[in-house]
């Protein structure tokens, strides 16, 4: 099994470190927080400078995990463009296109293939870390059509091992996606967590399930929603006009009519097509990765909302949902 090796220990950095060491790789670790650096080392994890850590990696064709935010991955990339140029190397970053440009800028010879695990909590730092965070999540690998094959499967082993299931797309398919699914709810959720203080004590005195799960993202520490959300600034906009659009018609029916039918109605059924997306029956493709269409083949898995959950050699098994039209 490939040697890991973790740049950034908190939440989603340590989780990877723990889940991997679990599924029995070698792993170390960096990061530039002390606090997390200390913890990590008295739970008996190995952590290194930044220098040594990924000296190591180059030594031992080890997967480097970059798990910074966005707004430090240029710096990280300048030190493994110095220190291990030619490493495998992946990314637990929430937003593609800009990790796939900060690469091709700062460490162009590296072997990329871009990742991210839709799991995580409101709460950050390597004590909120587990090795169970990835069990049953999905985890973009981009399959770009430059995408280097040997780093997407060696990105797409390292999800696997972590219990989680590949989704292969390309990086503007995934930044257009989680705008809809991830950071659109982030912004919508501080709008609401807003609105709700504004009522005063009563309102919040008042507030059950409803708006503590419309609420809870806002627990996170705002320097991570702000890099997130505005690291895909073009996609973000694009679904907040859409929100927008939906609200200012509900307003204008509840205004003029007085009805929400339409926009209830609306969510309703897009609900259901999340709970039937879910619960559909699957069916098994292949996709052989040394063939001439193996990238054009992996994308069109992501497309059709599938997964990737093994590997046989070279070939990659995955699943397609069965949804009735």
């Amino acid at each position: 099994m490939r040697s890991v090796c973790v740049i950034g220990l908190g939440l989603i950095g340590g989780s990877v470190l723990r889940a991997a060491a679990a599924a029995g790789r070698t792993v170390w670790g960096a990061t530039g927080s002390t606090a997390d650096s200390d913890a990590a080392a008295a739970d008996g994890f190995a952590v290194a400078s930044m220098t040594e850590a990924l000296k190591r990696a180059a030594d031992e064709d080890a997967l480097v995990v970059l798990a910074v935010p966005l707004p430090a991955v240029d710096e990280v990339l300048r030190q493994v463009a110095d220190v291990a140029p030619h490493c495998l190397l992946t990314d637990v970053v929430s937003v593609k296109g800009p990790v796939a440009d900060a690469v091709a800028r700062s460490a162009p010879e590296t072997r990329f293939a871009g990742g991210h695990p839709m799991a995580g909590t409101s709460a950050s730092g390597w004590s909120a870390s587990t090795a169970d965070l990835f069990r049953g999540a999905a985890w973009v690998v981009v399959a770009d059509d430059d995408t280097d094959l040997t780093a997407w499967r060696a990105a797409a082993d390292l999800a696997i091992d972590c219990g989680a299931h590949v989704v292969p797309v390309t990086a503007d398919e995934h930044d257009a996606a989680v705008a809809r699914i991830s950071h659109l709810p982030h912004v919508l959720a501080a709008v609401l967590a807003s609105c709700g203080a504004d009522g005063g004590p009563l309102a919040l005195a008042l507030a059950a399930g409803s708006f503590g799960d419309g609420t809870r993202v806002m627990g996170s520490r705002p320097e991570l929603v702000l890099a997130m959300c505005e690291g895909n600034r073009p996609a973000l906009l694009a679904a907040v006009d859409d929100a927008l659009g939906k609200l200012g018609a509900a307003r204008g029916a509840l205004a003029s009519t007085g009805s929400l039918g339409a926009t209830i109605r609306a969510g309703h059924a897009g609900r259901a097509k999340l709970v039937d997306i879910r619960s559909a029956d699957t069916e098994r493709v292949t996709v052989d990765l040394t063939g001439r269409d193996a990238i054009d083949e992996l994308q069109l898995v992501g497309v059709q909302g599938g997964r990737v959950v093994a590997f046989t050699g070279d070939i990659a098994i995955a699943e397609l949902p069965v949804l009735e039209h």
